[in-house]
């Protein structure tokens, strides 16, 4: 993503909406949050998996055909997005940028393409244009908002809307149990005892808006995408680069691209899967980027102990968070988190909620095949 320059329009966020294991308010899902709910419980499965606890949505049945799922869940969060932005989902202005990891294409036959559910949901619903979709692993989320930025500051569209959406299903389950990746016992992000994570279900969207036309129809602003960044290790299909080069560099082209300092940061939303690879990557990369700073370091927060590993929607829906986090300056405490694992350069809310100064946040998500991306945002003004 290209950095800030003369005349580039500014990215506004005007519209957000999500459906997780917590709910579906904004409201309503961040104090859940903040009172450190959480949503993970046994879910009955009919396959041997190393643990049969996974987050998913109350009123999402499982018995409904995955490819079902994924339609209602989509549609429903979508419509939310654009309802909140105060925009109508017929609007010629609006462009779509979907993602996901597989929804529900591993456990449903006879279906043509990856994109399909993007397609169904953006023709039930009117919408003016043909979807973009991606599927960038656990990344997909954040790389949507990253593609709408750039349509916006590029000039090509004046709003989009950019999200994902993943579901929960067999295959996923049977997966992450084989790959190892499953926790036997509870996911315990950056905590001593981490040993795997567990999936979830959801989705998020957001409603991205340039400047100029967002103060033409008096919008009201949840906050800023100030830059993105991405990059890719090339090291494994599912294991990450141990060094943390990658996601030292997805950071730093975010702040680059936002016209920020690391000394600017602080609140992290970080990827948090509860692995022990993934959280040892996350902790050296911060330990580098915000070394020598000239201050405390930014304060770092996790949300899958709470809504589940929701794969492809994860980074989607930790945007949310971070700008919640933006307009009321305080995180929600790490569900799960006891003991911070050695050598965690952040500091990390323990207990309960915690509070911070700043107007600028990062959401930082690691995906399998290397796909690693960060997300500038700021305040809203």
């Amino acid at each position: 993503m290209s950095g800030p320059a003369t005349g580039e329009p500014e990215v506004w966020v005007t519209g957000m909406a999500w459906s997780s294991a917590l709910g579906s308010g904004l409201r309503e899902v961040w104090d859940r949050l903040l009172g450190g709910a959480g949503g993970i419980r046994p879910v009955p499965s009919p396959h041997p998996l190393r643990n049969e606890g996974a987050a998913v949505l109350a009123d999402l049945p499982l018995e409904k055909d995955p490819r079902e799922r994924q339609y209602i869940l989509t549609r429903d969060t979508v419509a939310g997005a654009v309802a909140d932005a105060g925009l109508e989902v017929t609007d010629p202005r609006l462009r779509t940028v979907f993602g996901t990891s597989f929804a529900a294409h591993l456990d449903t036959t006879g279906v043509a393409s990856l994109d399909d559910w993007c397609a169904e949901v953006t023709g039930a619903l009117g919408m003016a244009h043909a979807p973009v979709s991606l599927t960038t692993a656990c990344s997909s989320g954040s790389d949507a908002l990253l593609v709408g930025a750039e349509l916006i500051r590029s000039g090509d569209a004046e709003i989009c809307l950019c999200g994902a959406a993943d579901v929960l299903t067999p295959a996923k389950r049977l997966g992450h149990t084989v790959l190892g990746t499953m926790s036997p016992t509870a996911l315990r992000a950056f905590d001593q005892a981490h040993d795997g994570t567990l999936l979830g279900e959801g989705a998020a969207f957001l409603v991205l808006e340039s400047g100029r036309s967002a103060r033409a129809r008096g919008a009201r602003p949840h906050g800023r995408l100030l830059g993105a960044g991405s990059a890719n290790d090339a090291v494994n299909t599912a294991a990450p680069d141990l060094s943390g080069d990658s996601v030292v560099a997805a950071v730093g082209r975010a702040l680059r691209s936002a016209g920020r300092s690391a000394a600017d940061v602080a609140v992290i939303n970080a990827h948090g899967s509860g692995t022990p690879v993934n959280d040892l990557v996350e902790c050296r990369s911060y330990a580098r980027v915000f070394a020598g700073d000239g201050t405390a370091g930014p304060l770092a927060f996790a949300t899958k102990g709470a809504f589940g590993h929701t794969l492809g929607a994860t980074g989607a829906m930790e945007a949310v968070a971070v700008l919640l986090a933006l307009r009321e300056g305080v995180v929600p405490p790490v569900h799960g988190l006891t003991n911070v694992m050695p050598g965690f350069p952040l500091r990390l809310p323990l207990g309960g909620p915690a509070a911070f100064e700043g107007r600028v946040g990062l959401s930082v998500t690691l995906g399998f095949g290397g796909f690693n991306t960060c997300l500038a945002f700021g305040a809203a003004t």
